[in-house]
């Protein structure tokens, strides 16, 4: 079974930071591009931020600059680094996976990140 635990959302301040970790398990993660998507209130999913087998990184351009992926193939996790956050950074974020980096998988229940002063 394929399993995506999310975790280190939180209440920030805009302009803070926070970083997501990723858990998966039941699949090769190895061999998956693994991201990060997110859906804030009354909206869409959105992808955020993906990351291929060979640690090579790619964005959307609302967080290019300000977050940061990663990704530990030993311990089957990925990472999201988010820095210089703003109000508009709001909302659930859910870990994915992805044969190319284009449709995703998402999983779990997400964690969620509000950012209000």
């Amino acid at each position: 079974e394929v399993q995506l635990v999310e975790s280190g959302g939180a209440l920030v301040q805009p302009g803070g930071s926070l970083r997501l970790s990723c858990e998966a398990s039941g699949f090769t993660f190895s061999l998956f591009v693994m991201g990060w998507l997110r859906q804030a209130p009354g909206k869409g999913l959105e992808f955020v931020s993906g990351i291929y087998s060979t640690g090579t990184p790619f964005y959307a351009d609302s967080v290019k600059g300000r977050f940061t992926i990663s990704r530990d193939n030993a311990k089957n996790s990925v990472y999201l680094q988010m820095n210089s956050l703003k109000p508009d950074d709001t909302a659930v974020y859910y870990c994915a996976r992805s044969d190319y980096g284009t449709d995703w998988d998402r999983g779990g229940q997400g964690t969620q990140v509000i950012v209000s002063s």
